[in-house]
């Protein structure tokens, strides 16, 4: 793989997948993974579901290809139709199939500035939004997404997130943002304010309800749109189907990928039928942007979501998560677990090196990952300091793997605890 890959690829498990089914994972050895990773939250329907398999074999013998530019075809319709019927808020939606998730936010800027006129984008610290170059000036992190890629992208602003476990609070957050209109760019040329409402790789930091309804109102107040980038909360790992509903409000955009393919490439944009008429034809598009297979996939998996009600197996999922989260924090041998934190089946655990302190444990965090995939689990390290453990199984994983995942789990932060120990002997 060095010989063929750039190392800038970096690789999370050093072991090559060769088949997979729901939850369960096969590496080319024959060994067995639970799998609290999803590809990065993209299976939230677990691998290879049969509804989403068999609607892609049925697409695969009608149409693989078309470029919906030159001659449209039904499932992107059908698609986009029903996305503007999810979406939350009463107003007329519509929707443009993309590719990826950092598309879907390259795309949602061009809308917004298109349709304001305006240049500004304000974004959040520890935010991510994607690796092309406009997702990148909006991302909050800077190694290693951004550490060399520069200059990025003009007029973006970053304020702080209101990330209650680190001292952030939502008044300091939106006095940020009012900073930045009286010494960065007034209000009136802000084009959009880009909030994750539960940050992804910035650490499962969630958005409190009153935060997002006090941008609504600013954007409100100055004509500035709001977009959602749900790439990760979206399709019901957060309980709902898009995670922002739970704060009660509409945005003027929503960006997502991930879950909506079932493991094909697939994103969109779905916004107020008014701000997405407003780009001229041609501007928005892309050769394999909502390609038919992928349609077909999404439509399956929005199907499963309804008909198996994922949305509340999330919490379902979730609520078994945050129990056996919250025990281990209570245990004195795991005093290295500074905060428990989360919404549906998107919880995460922070390791510090001492709880008090909330000093960041990226080394033991490296380690519990790398002690869990030995036992045979799958999970994810996250935030700006890397020391976030996230959970991201899939929606329709049994209970009883994912209590096998979290047991193996548990006994993998036992033994880096104990490796930690034994190097500072």
């Amino acid at each position: 793989m060095q010989s063929a890959v750039p190392r800038g690829v970096a690789v999370s498990l050093p072991v090559f997948a060769a088949s997979a089914e729901n939850a369960e994972l096969r590496d080319v050895e024959g060994r067995r993974y639970i799998d609290f990773a999803s590809g990065i939250a993209v299976l939230g329907v677990g691998h290879r579901h049969p509804r989403v398999i068999a609607a892609v074999r049925a697409q695969l013998d009608a149409l693989t290809h078309a470029c919906f530019q030159v001659t449209p075809y039904e499932p992107y319709v059908r698609l986009a139709e029903r996305l503007n019927q999810l979406a939350p808020g009463t107003e007329p939606k519509k929707t443009i199939l993309l590719t990826t998730g950092a598309e879907a936010v390259e795309n949602a800027v061009k809308i917004a500035r298109y349709s304001t006129g305006r240049p500004g984008v304000i974004a959040f610290e520890g935010a991510f939004h994607g690796r092309t170059l406009m997702a990148l000036g909006l991302t909050g992190k800077v190694n290693p997404y951004k550490m060399g890629f520069g200059p990025l992208p003009a007029e973006i602003y970053h304020a702080p997130f209101p990330d209650e476990y680190h001292g952030g609070r939502v008044a300091q957050s939106l006095k940020a943002i009012d900073a930045i209109f009286r010494s960065s760019i007034e209000p009136v040329r802000v084009a959009a304010i880009i909030v994750e409402p539960v940050q992804g790789e910035g650490g499962f930091n969630v958005a409190p309800a009153a935060f997002l309804r006090e941008l609504r109102s600013l954007c409100d107040r100055y004509g500035i749109l709001l977009v959602a980038d749900e790439v990760q909360t979206g399709f019901g790992r957060t309980g709902r189907i898009f995670a922002i509903e739970h704060a009660g409000i509409a945005p003027d955009l929503i960006a997502m990928a991930k879950s909506l393919g079932g493991g094909f490439p697939l994103a969109a944009v779905t916004g107020a039928a008014r701000v997405m008429d407003s780009v001229a034809p041609g501007g928005l598009g892309g050769t394999y942007a909502g390609n038919p297979i992928a349609c077909a996939a999404a439509l399956a998996v929005l199907e499963v979501m309804r008909d198996e009600n994922l949305p509340a197996r999330a919490e379902k999922i979730g609520a078994v998560i945050r129990a056996r989260f919250d025990a281990l924090a209570r245990d004195a041998r795991f005093e290295c677990i500074g905060d428990v934190r989360g919404i549906g089946a998107m919880i995460a655990i922070e390791l510090v090196k001492q709880r008090g302190s909330r000093d960041p444990a990226p080394e033991l965090t490296r380690r519990v990952v790398a002690r869990a995939a030995e036992r045979g689990l799958v999970i994810l390290s996250c935030g700006v300091h890397g020391n976030v453990i996230r959970i991201l199984a899939p929606l329709t994983a049994p209970l009883e793997q994912i209590d096998e995942g979290l047991s193996i789990l548990s006994a993998a932060l036992a033994d880096a605890i104990e490796e930690s120990r034994n190097d500072t002997r």
